[in-house]
C-alpha cells in the first residue's frame, strides 16, 4: 500500500465508526463554504485536508503520501526516541518505511482540540440537550487549545524529517473503532454489576496483558457490587471532556462511565453525582483501537512492528494461520 492509501483507510473507518454519522459530511460541507469565503492570503494558510478529513489529529506528518510502505513501526506515543529507535532498526537490516503513532504529533498535535466537538454528539446521544453540550464543552475546548499551544509540537516530526522518514498518526479514528467496539460489546452482553463490566473487560486480550504488567481495568468510582444503570463508552474525543458534563449525564439517566482515563477533579465530579466510573486503562485501550486498524492493514500483506505500549492482538487469521 502507498502511504497516502492508509491514511485514507485510517480516514474512512474513522467516518464509518463516528458517533456523528451522517452529520459528518454535513461537518465538511461547512468546512468547504468557510474556506471558499476565505480570502486568498487566508487560504494559504488553511489546512486544506480539513476538507475531506474531519479528525484534525490524524495526518501524514512527513511524506509525500506516494512512498510504498510494507512494514510499520507502530506505538502509541512515537516521539524523537521512538524515530531514533526505527533509525537504529534500519541500521540493523531492519526494512522499516513508515513509523505509524496514535497520539498525535505536529500539527495533528496543535489541532487536537479541534476533535473535541465530538464530545458533544456524545453527550446528545445519551440525553444531554445538544445546546447545553455544546455549551458545556466549549470552555473545555477553549482551555485545552491553550494548553496545547506552548508545546513544541514538531520535534518528534522534525527527527523523522532529519532521518527521512515518513511518519503518520492515527487517533480519533482509531478511538472511534474502540468506542464502537466496546460500545456494541455492552449493549449486547447487558452487564449488570461493575464486577460484570470488569470481568468482559478482562476476557479482552488487551486489558488482560494490561492487568498482568499492572495498568489493567479498575473502579475508581463504586464497587464491584454497584449495579450498572445506563452505560456511557467514552473512548474517543480527543482528550477528557468538561467537568460540568457529569451532572447533565447523571440527569440524563447514566449510571455508568468506562473511559480510558480520568483526571482526579473528574473523577470527584463523578462521585458527587454517583456515576460509577471505570477505567478501563488507556495504553490497553489505545491498543484494542490500533489494533482494529492495523489488521485491516495486515490483511493487505502490511508487517508491523509493535513498540512504545502497543499491546498487539490480530483478530484475524493470516495465510500461516496466525
Amino acid at each position: 500500500m502507498k502511504l497516502r492509501q492508509i491514511y485514507e483507510l485510517a480516514v474512512e473507518l474513522g467516518k464509518k465508526y463516528d458517533v456523528r454519522g451522517d452529520y459528518l459530511y454535513r461537518i465538511l460541507e461547512a468546512k468547504e463554504k468557510e474556506y471558499e469565503k476565505l480570502a486568498e492570503d487566508e487560504k494559504e494558510f488553511y489546512d486544506k485536508e480539513n476538507l475531506v478529513n474531519p479528525f484534525s489529529d490524524t495526518r501524514i506528518l512527513v511524506g509525500s503520501g506516494e512512498e510504498e510502505v510494507e512494514t510499520i513501526l507502530c506505538g502509541i506515543d512515537m516521539e524523537i526516541g521512538e524515530i531514533i529507535l526505527a533509525d537504529r532498526l534500519r541500521e540493523k537490516g531492519h526494512k522499516i518505511d513508515l513509523v505509524m503513532a496514535h497520539h498525535p504529533e505536529g500539527i495533528a498535535y496543535a489541532a487536537l482540540h479541534d476533535v473535541m466537538h465530538l464530545q458533544e454528539d456524545m453527550l446528545a446521544r445519551f440525553g444531554v440537550p445538544i445546546n447545553v453540550a455544546e455549551g458545556v464543552m466549549a470552555g473545555r475546548i477553549a482551555e485545552v487549545e491553550r494548553n496545547i499551544m506552548p508545546a513544541n509540537h514538531q520535534r518528534a516530526v522534525d527527527a523523522a524529517r532529519l532521518l527521512d522518514l515518513p511518519f503518520m498518526c492515527v487517533h480519533s479514528p482509531a478511538d472511534n473503532l474502540v468506542n464502537n467496539y466496546l460500545d456494541e460489546l455492552f449493549n449486547t452482553r447487558k452487564p449488570d454489576t461493575l464486577g460484570d463490566i470488569m470481568d468482559i473487560l478482562l476476557e479482552i486480550p488487551e486489558y488482560k496483558k494490561a492487568r498482568e504488567l499492572k495498568a489493567g481495568p479498575k473502579i475508581i468510582v463504586g464497587d464491584k457490587k454497584r449495579r450498572c444503570g445506563r452505560i456511557f463508552v467514552k473512548m474517543t474525543g480527543g482528550t477528557s471532556g468538561a467537568v460540568e458534563a457529569y451532572s447533565k449525564l447523571a440527569q440524563a439517566g447514566v449510571g455508568t462511565i468506562i473511559c480510558m482515563h480520568m483526571p482526579d477533579k473528574h473523577r470527584q465530579a463523578a462521585k458527587e453525582n454517583h456515576i460509577n466510573v471505570v477505567i478501563a486503562g488507556h495504553m490497553a485501550s489505545d491498543s484494542l483501537g490500533m489494533n482494529l486498524f492495523l489488521d485491516e492493514l495486515e490483511k493487505a500483506g502490511i508487517n508491523i512492528i509493535p513498540c512504545s505500549g502497543l499491546i498487539r492482538v490480530k483478530r484475524f487469521a493470516d495465510s500461516d494461520g496466525n
